[in-house]
């Protein structure tokens, strides 16, 4: 089994990324269920704006699309702006868009029977607005978001330290991560048993 986290960060390597940061709890929970891993930083890559699987002229998206397809668990990591996802977040689910016409060899969309998760940093409130938003898009796109299927980490609303500079509030955020791989495993472990079809007909 295969997982794939999405860091939407604003910031380009090498700089830090707290969001990054907590996606590494996550990662290392799914290590311990046997899952293999791969981590890409959105921002590093030239991710064309539109909603096709290819904008063609150096656009990196399609090889990242080929890594999403080949991955059952999919987890989108971004901070919050504003309340919201970052621009970054949006880039990559506006591309998964096209996803929604696509199909595999049963006919199925070809999200099917994978799972997604959501991790957020950041020190404004807002972090379950931003895992609806995202768990939301990627349901529509034809993904599995078990129960509790995300973590997030900040310290209410207004400016502050960031995940690396503060514990406070850590041992939440793990645990959370815990459950979330835990669930994201089980879930698409049982998908693979069980799949999702289209109904006959």
């Amino acid at each position: 089994m295969r997982a794939i986290v999405i860091n939407c960060t604003l910031k380009p390597s090498p700089q830090p990324s707290n969001t990054e940061a907590l996606a590494h709890v996550v990662i290392q929970q799914l290590e311990g269920h046997g899952v293999g891993t791969e981590l890409v930083r959105a921002v590093d890559l030239d991710i064309k704006p539109g909603v096709e699987s290819d904008m063609g002229g150096g656009d990196d998206w399609p090889a990242v699309r080929e890594r999403l397809l080949a991955a059952e668990i999919l987890v989108i990591a971004s901070p919050t702006w504003l309340g919201r996802p970052s621009s970054v977040a949006q880039r990559v689910l506006e591309r998964m868009d096209a996803m929604l016409s696509e199909t595999d060899d049963q006919g199925r969309p070809v999200a099917y029977n994978r799972v997604a998760g959501v991790v957020v940093t950041g020190n404004e409130d807002g972090a379950h607005h931003v895992i609806s938003e995202i768990h939301g898009a990627l349901g529509d796109i034809g993904y599995t978001a078990p129960g509790q299927a995300w973590t997030y980490w900040h310290l209410g609303p207004g400016s502050g330290p960031d995940y690396l500079d503060d514990q406070r509030g850590h041992d939440f955020a793990e645990k959370s991560a815990r459950y979330m791989a835990a669930n994201l495993v089980g879930t698409a472990r049982a998908l693979a048993v069980t799949p999702l079809g289209p109904p006959p007909g």
